[in-house]
């Protein structure tokens, strides 16, 4: 019998678990696979409600252990310490629960697209943009996210001008898309001479990359195509071959670049992967207008925009839209991102 912990009407597991035993019962026709992309979508349905399951069965353990546990200070067997331990245990996976439950929308479990701009601020933002990378890149690697990086421009003089990063795996759309934005970074700059204090900025823009059971048509007319040697690192042959991809979409005014593979054709897939994808977010933009949050990412990239400062000597990170705010700069810069996604997820949750 499953343990039934209170989780309130954040989770209907029950109503998973029919859909799952459905679903698996329809792999059984022999027609299955007639429908490819029909039979891909319901191994997918099912992986992702086994998802939640799971996540539901590891607070619900959790639970039944401090239940028994109880028992056992009753009887003079467990300290008091030990269940302040454990309840503080069982309180932090409800809350990671509740607000991953938040992740209910269809685009939420796709993987991402993640750019990444300079900048009002010259060299600084370039070199900001970078910190950027480098942040995003380990928030995924600590995350179990697979990051790529698609293509690169590099700064005139240090950092990056801009980045297109691709984070593969489950709910990483879910949880990126709370970076969607301007931000902003105030340090002593190390490319002043007089080492003056400076303000840099870089926006961030997310987009769920989709699979195949999202249709988006896209007429091979509207496009003009473009080949380039690859700029950011990738070894000789990148780099003496016109092997990296532009492609301009007419209707929507969108371009997007490729240049992670040695080979023309594989970054012409991409390139129209990331430009569907880009498309996608368009839609959704207009799909949640009421409510969207996406539009700092369209705001200048400039003062007053900001939807997080990291102020570096003062050793403090603030999102202006929570008011989430810590004083471990280096945690932050290092990938340590969720205290952040958490509160905005939990927020959003409740507008």
């Amino acid at each position: 019998m499953r343990s039934a912990p209170p989780l309130g009407g954040i989770f209907d597991v029950d109503q998973k678990l029919l859909k799952i035993q459905d679903e698996e019962t329809h792999t059984l026709d022999p027609e299955f696979w007639s429908d490819p992309k029909r039979a891909e979508g319901i191994l997918k349905s099912i992986k992702n409600n086994k998802y939640w399951v799971a996540a539901y069965d590891k607070v619900s353990e959790a639970y039944e252990d401090l239940e028994t546990l109880f028992e056992f200070h009753k009887e003079g067997e467990v300290s008091e310490d030990e269940i302040d331990a454990e309840f503080a245990k069982v309180s932090q996976l409800f809350e990671d629960l509740e607000y991953k439950s938040t992740l209910d929308k269809e685009e939420d479990q796709f993987g991402a697209m993640l750019t990444i701009n300079a900048g009002a601020g010259g060299t600084e933002s370039c070199d900001w943009s970078e910190m950027l990378m480098r942040m995003y890149i380990m928030w995924g690697e600590k995350n179990g996210f697979k990051v790529k990086q698609l293509s690169i421009v590099e700064g005139d003089v240090a950092g990056i001008k801009s980045v297109d990063l691709e984070v593969a795996g489950n709910l990483a759309y879910g949880y990126l898309k709370s970076e969607n934005g301007v931000h902003r970074l105030v340090r002593v700059s190390p490319f002043n001479a007089q080492g003056k204090r400076q303000t840099s900025f870089s926006s961030v823009f997310v987009s769920p990359i989709i699979d195949d059971s999202i249709e988006i048509e896209i007429n091979p007319a509207d496009l003009d195509w473009d080949t380039f040697r690859a700029s950011g690192a990738g070894g000789q042959h990148v780099n003496k071959t016109e092997s990296a991809v532009r492609v301009r979409h007419a209707p929507s005014g969108l371009v997007v670049e490729c240049q992670k593979e040695r080979s023309q054709i594989k970054n012409r897939k991409t390139a129209l992967t990331m430009l569907k994808s880009r498309l996608y977010q368009l839609e959704l933009e207009k799909r949640y207008a009421e409510r969207d949050k996406q539009e700092a990412g369209k705001q200048k990239i400039e003062w007053g925009s900001q939807i997080r400062s990291y102020v570096l000597d003062d050793r403090r990170v603030k999102d202006h839209r929570t008011g989430h705010q810590t004083s471990n700069t280096d945690a932050v810069l290092n990938g340590d991102l969720n205290p952040f996604i958490k509160a905005y997820l939990l927020s959003d949750a409740n507008n």
